[in-house]
């Protein structure tokens, strides 16, 4: 039985990227890395079949002819990033490359001449490699600073054509895989670094509200918010250490960032437990007014897969560095839908309950899913004989979330939109273009030539007719 879903009429549909994962380095000056450049110039082995940020999809050359697929397709918007390390050419001055600045000023013209709001991320891993090198990144106040000025500069060329703006996407993910887990470049294992970094960024992103709100750069209708990936965590069980053990998980790397940013301050013995476990960060009493008064206008949401947690059943060495996983386990429950590509879990209810989250604990806050998509390797076989990817297990992905995300808004959720993880195909970390995410297929053999996927043409009847038809199982039994 198949059932037909309405989409609101105030409810955007779009894509996103970002600079690094697109662009390419054309144009780039020899001090201009990203921390991303430099891992993958140190550490290119790691990066499948050596593909990486220095072509991506050339998005700097083919941005025209990428635009006019968002267009055919019919996209609302599109969400990418200002490379930090590539806008400026003096970091501390905070003095702009007209270079990269005359091809952002173009691609953002492009966007909006074919009826495409332009989304802007101001750091999506891109911080400057020299400041990464020098300062460890945002483990310095300086760097947040910089970071402000910066911002308030993007704001200044950009801000009569950009409406919405954002601070950070996923700013939990560098630190993480540097400091607290040693997995990515340099490897320097830190746990209050890493606490140092998240508090750093909850500061400049509320200090950049406050720069926005007081400068003038709010156009009409113009909003600034953050981009969180929120790693949901499920217990295993109802047993009280199953539910602490989800909980803290979902502290250490959510409520980090949604606190601070929705509701202006952490939460109740937050500082405590970090002290008792020494990773209290550097913090200063006007800084926490300042993240108090300066909260955001929204959030985006990064939602993928669902973790799944359950109480320590084995001790941790009294030396260890902390880590969040002194109080939780990974749980790999039986049964799990699994995308047998990527290795993650498919649960597509992680949005009612997302949904169900902001409307019940942040006061039915202004958020949207900033990202969501599935990855797929060699799509290739998926192919007919047209030449056309048949990615039909994408079309039911996208289906089977936004059933259960506008189940969420039914129910009074303040969610405006979906963004799809990824407009085409491009550079991951580590991963590169081994799965594929995109409405748009990116042909490595064929010099990067796109053609789109029969997703593409799913994505622009949903738009266009503003509802979609979806296979009802629910009360199914074979």
């Amino acid at each position: 039985m198949k059932r037909r879903i309405k989409l609101p009429d105030d409810f955007f549909l779009g894509a996103a990227a970002s600079a690094w994962q697109t662009e390419g380095w054309t144009g780039k000056k020899e001090h201009q890395d990203s921390y991303i450049d430099l891992w993958y110039k140190e550490n290119k082995d790691v990066w499948h079949n050596g593909y990486g940020p220095a072509i991506a999809t050339d998005y700097y050359h083919r941005y025209q002819e990428d635009i006019g697929y968002m267009k055919e397709i019919g996209m609302n918007c599109y969400r990418t990033s200002l490379n930090w390390s590539r806008f400026l050419i003096d970091y501390e001055n905070v003095i702009v490359d007209e270079d990269y600045a005359a091809y952002y000023d173009a691609m953002l013209d492009e966007l909006i001449a074919q009826g495409i709001e332009p989304m802007v991320c101001l750091e999506h891993y891109e911080i400057p490699g020299e400041l990464f090198k020098k300062y460890d990144g945002f483990a310095s106040k300086h760097v947040v600073d910089l970071f402000v000025r910066y911002a308030e500069k993007a704001f200044q060329r950009f801000g009569h054509k950009v409406k919405y703006w954002f601070a950070f996407n996923e700013p939990v993910v560098v630190q993480t895989r540097i400091h607290l887990d040693a997995l990515r470049y340099p490897f320097y294992q830190d746990s209050k670094a890493w606490m140092q970094w998240n508090y750093n960024k909850d500061l400049a992103t509320n200090m950049i509200m406050k720069v926005y709100k007081e400068g003038g750069y709010r156009i009409d209708g113009g909003k600034f918010g953050t981009i969180v990936n929120v790693e949901t965590a499920y217990p295993r069980g109802n047993s009280p250490r199953d539910l602490e053990a989800a909980d803290k998980y979902d502290l250490f790397y959510n409520r980090v960032f949604l606190d601070p940013a929705i509701l202006g301050h952490y939460e109740e013995g937050f500082f405590d437990l970090l002290n008792q476990h020494d990773i209290l960060m550097d913090y200063t009493t006007e800084e926490l007014e300042i993240i108090q008064n300066n909260t955001v206008d929204w959030v985006g949401i990064n939602l993928y897969h669902p973790n799944r947690v359950k109480e320590r059943t084995t001790a941790i060495h009294p030396d260890a560095p902390f880590h969040p996983d002194f109080y939780y386990e990974d749980f790999n429950m039986p049964g799990k839908k699994m995308n047998p590509h990527r290795g993650w879990e498919i649960y597509p209810k992680i949005m009612y309950d997302m949904a169900m989250r902001m409307k019940n604990h942040y006061n039915n806050f202004e958020w949207f899913i900033a990202e969501s998509g599935m990855g797929v390797e060699n799509e290739k076989q998926y192919k007919d004989e047209t030449g056309m990817i048949q990615d039909n297990y994408r079309i039911e992905f996208i289906k089977m979330h936004l059933d259960w995300l506008l189940r969420g808004i039914q129910e009074g959720s303040n969610c405006k939109g979906y963004m799809l993880w990824a407009f085409t195909d491009n550079v991951s970390p580590m991963n590169a273009f081994k799965n594929r995410y995109g409405l748009v297929e990116i042909d490595l053999e064929d010099n990067r030539n796109r053609h789109l996927k029969k997703s593409a043409y799913f994505y622009q009847n949903m738009i266009q007719t503003r509802e979609f038809e979806i296979e009802d199982e629910e009360n199914i039994y074979k």
